[in-house]
């Protein structure tokens, strides 16, 4: 974070930001910020996204007081931010990705997180990164450089949970030398060996529905379960624990709920393009869309802290309660307005 020595005259700052992003839901950029706060002029809020210099860390240390440390799951995985309209030799950082969302090539910004849920069910971000091809790591370097940096910020989850993607034996030896239990897709042409001995591709071997123990080839034991989802397309998934003889008690409840709780990545992907305004930028340089994203992953923090503390429902209430309310005045307005030129027709010409 940018370091000051003395108390900010901005206008614009980082909680004035955040409150936009909660409460617009379709207009972007600096110019409708400064329509809506009308003593802010739109310079001040591009001046704040270029000024500020805000990390992960931030992010983290801003959660971390409500959250508890110990035992929670850990989710990783990407989404991409989607930019269709703008110019990737204009815009740093912005390039051409594939989606899953769209199942092809798309322009856009890639954005890695992790994603923690406590044993209490509460969820949040807690690192992340932006993809940038000029700094030369993939999207599995990143991924094993945040969750060393969280597990030193004071994080010590139980278990992590991950797609196919991130599932590569570099990645899984990393989890086990980190002590953690993990969840994570694989492919469905990965080698396992019931014996230890034959290796064979996964989806070759039948699969109770309560999983069967394997050898992963040059990894080791650990159990795999076979999902058939509403696009009938088998998904291979694989759950390791540290313990001993652990995975004999591994059965498809527990995978079910570690599924689960992998699941709210993809809900957190959803609601921070849906309602904290991740996309709604009209900014070009780093620094400014990394403000931007910031403050975008810090509105969802927002609204999940207020969820938890049930002062709203869920993350989507707010922006549906501030559109009642503005349906509602300009319907009542409306309203008396042509009460009342109804009731100045009726009065008699020569009253």
């Amino acid at each position: 974070m940018r370091a000051t020595t003395k108390p900010s005259t901005a206008k614009c700052d980082l909680n004035t930001y955040t409150l936009f992003l909660l409460a617009e839901s379709k207009y972007p950029g600096c110019t409708r910020l400064a329509d809506i706060m009308e003593d802010l002029s739109h310079d001040s809020v591009n001046r704040f996204l270029l000024r500020e210099r805000y990390e992960p860390r931030d992010l983290f240390d801003e959660v971390k007081p409500y959250i508890n440390l110990i035992d929670g799951t850990l989710s990783a995985d990407d989404t991409v931010i989607d930019k269709p309209h703008t110019n990737p030799k204009l815009t740093e950082l912005l390039g051409y990705i594939y989606s899953g969302r769209h199942h092809r090539t798309v322009k856009g910004i890639q954005l890695i997180t992790l994603y923690y849920t406590d044993l209490s069910g509460k969820s949040v971000p807690v690192n992340y990164r932006i993809y940038n091809k000029h700094d030369g790591q993939t999207k599995n370097d990143y991924l094993r450089e945040m969750i060393t940096e969280v597990l030193e910020w004071g994080l010590k989850p139980k278990a992590i949970t991950t797609d196919a993607w991130y599932s590569s034996r570099k990645n899984l030896k990393f989890f086990k030398n980190k002590e953690l239990e993990f969840l994570t897709g694989i492919a469905k042409n990965r080698l396992c060996s019931v014996d230890g001995k034959n290796y064979t591709q996964v989806q070759n071997i039948e699969i109770p529905e309560n999983g069967l123990i394997v050898h992963l080839k040059k990894f080791g034991q650990v159990k795999v379960f076979r999902r058939i989802f509403k696009n009938e397309i088998p998904r291979y998934y694989v759950i390791y624990v540290p313990e001993k003889d652990a995975l004999f008690l591994i059965y498809l409840v527990e995978f079910k709920e570690l599924h689960s709780i992998h699941w709210g990545i993809e809900c957190y992907h959803r609601a921070i393009k849906q309602v904290c305004g991740i996309e709604l930028f009209m900014v070009r340089t780093s620094e400014a869309i990394k403000t931007h994203f910031f403050s975008a992953m810090r509105a969802f923090t927002q609204l999940e802290l207020m969820r938890t503390e049930e002062l709203i429902e869920n993350w989507y209430e707010v922006q549906r309660n501030l559109s009642l309310q503005v349906a509602r005045d300009f319907i009542l307005e409306h309203l008396e307005q042509k009460m009342g030129l109804i009731t100045h027709s009726q009065i008699p010409v020569n009253a």
